[in-house]
C-alpha cells in the first residue's frame, strides 16, 4: 500500500567524515595559498593562539598575521559559506521542482540582482565614505522582487499552482529583467566594466564584514532547507500522490522556495552572480552517493563549500597577479558538467 512512498536512505554518515575531511583539506590549501608566503605552522599557531584560554607565539610578524585574517581567511570563510548556500539552494529547488537541472536562479533571483546591481552601479550615488554600500542591497532586493514576481504570475494562472507554471514564469521574469538590464547598459555604456565585473563574481572581501552581513541569513535558510528534506523526498512522488500521504506541496514549495531564495539573495549580493555551483555539487552527490534528499542536502552544503573555495583558488592563481572572475571559473567546469546532466537526466515535473 505504500509503494508511491520514497524508501528512507540510510545516512551514509563515513561520506559525510569524508566531504568534511575534503573541505578541511581544501580550505587548509587555499588559506596558504597566495603571492605572500605565510608559514603553515605559522598559520596553524595563529589560529590555535586565538582559541579561549590559549596562548601560543605563532612567529608570523604583523604583516603575514594581517594577511591572514584580514584577506585570506575571511574570503575563505565566505567561499564555504556562499558554496555552502548555492548548493543547497540547488538541491532545494530540484527538489520541489522535481528537476535535476533546476538551479538557484531557476525563478529570477539572478536576473533580479543583476538588474537591480546594474540601477546601482549605473544611477547610485557616490558611495565614498557610505557606511553602506547600495550595490549589494539594491542585488538583494532585486533577487527578492524577481522571484516574487515569478510567484505572483505563477500562482495567477488558470493551469493552477503547480511546478511547470512557476518555472515557466521564472524564465518569462528572467527574461524580462535581463531585458531591462540589456537596456540600462547599453544606455550607459561606459559604466559596461563595472556591470560585467559585478555579475562574474568574485570573493575578494574587505575584511569579516561580508561575512557578518550574509551569516545570518545562510544560517535561517539552510536550517529550513535542513529539516524540510524529508518533504523533498515525498514531493518527488508528485503532486497528487504527496497530497495523499497528508503533505501540502504548494506550501511545502512555497517554504522552500522561500528559504532557498533568501539565501541565495543575500550571497548573490555580496559576491555577484556565481553561476553552475546548484547544479554541480548536488547532481555530484546524487551519483556518488543516493537520490534521496535525506543524503543530498548534507552533503551538499558540505561539498559545496569545498568546490566554491577550490574554484575560488583557482581564479587567483591560474593568471596571477591577474584574478580571473570566479563565474568564469566555475562556468568552465559547469557548463560541460550541464550538458552531461541534459543528456543524461530523465526530469518529470508537474
Amino acid at each position: 500500500m505504500n509503494a508511491g512512498r520514497p524508501r528512507a536512505a540510510r545516512f551514509p554518515w563515513w561520506w559525510l567524515g569524508a566531504a568534511s575531511a575534503v573541505l578541511v583539506a581544501v580550505t587548509a590549501v587555499a588559506i596558504g595559498t597566495g603571492p605572500f608566503d605565510v608559514p603553515f605552522t605559522g598559520i596553524v599557531k595563529s589560529m590555535v593562539d586565538r582559541l579561549p584560554f590559549v596562548s601560543v607565539d605563532s612567529g608570523l610578524d604583523r604583516t603575514s598575521d594581517a594577511i591572514l585574517w584580514e584577506i585570506r581567511l575571511p574570503r575563505v570563510v565566505l567561499g564555504v559559506i556562499v558554496g555552502s548556500m548555492l548548493s543547497a539552494a540547488g538541491a532545494a529547488y530540484q527538489g520541489v521542482f522535481r528537476n535535476p537541472l533546476a538551479d538557484p536562479y531557476l525563478l529570477g533571483a539572478g536576473a533580479g540582482a543583476g538588474l537591480g546591481a546594474t540601477l546601482a552601479i549605473v544611477y547610485g550615488p557616490d558611495v565614498s565614505g557610505w557606511v553602506i554600500d547600495p550595490i549589494p542591497l539594491a542585488a538583494f532586493v532585486g533577487a527578492i522582487v524577481g522571484v516574487g514576481l515569478a510567484y505572483i504570475l505563477g500562482y495567477t494562472v488558470r493551469s493552477g499552482r503547480t511546478a511547470v507554471t512557476l518555472i515557466l514564469a521564472g524564465v518569462a521574469v528572467a527574461a524580462f529583467l535581463t531585458a531591462v538590464q540589456t537596456f540600462v547598459q547599453q544606455r550607459e555604456s561606459e559604466s559596461l566594466r563595472e556591470v560585467y565585473g559585478w555579475i562574474l563574481g568574485s570573493l575578494a572581501t574587505s575584511g569579516w564584514d561580508q561575512v557578518r552581513l550574509v551569516f545570518p541569513y545562510v544560517l535561517v535558510s539552510l536550517a529550513v532547507i535542513v529539516f524540510g528534506r524529508r518533504l523533498m523526498d515525498v514531493l518527488s512522488v508528485g503532486d497528487t500522490e504527496a497530497s495523499s500521504l497528508g503533505v501540502e506541496p504548494a506550501r511545502v514549495r512555497g517554504v522552500l522556495v522561500a528559504a532557498a531564495t533568501l539565501g541565495t539573495a543575500a550571497v548573490v549580493a555580496v559576491t555577484g552572480l556565481i553561476g553552475f555551483v546548484g547544479i554541480i555539487v548536488p547532481h555530484t552527490v546524487r551519483l556518488l552517493t543516493s537520490a534521496s534528499y535525506r543524503v543530498v542536502v548534507p552533503l551538499s552544503i558540505v561539498l559545496g563549500g569545498a568546490f566554491l573555495v577550490g574554484a575560488d583558488m583557482l581564479a587567483r592563481t591560474v593568471q596571477a597577479p591577474v584574478e580571473v572572475p570566479i563565474g568564469v571559473v566555475t562556468a568552465f567546469f559547469g557548463a560541460p558538467f550541464f550538458a552531461v546532466v541534459l543528456r543524461t537526466s530523465k526530469a518529470v515535473v508537474s
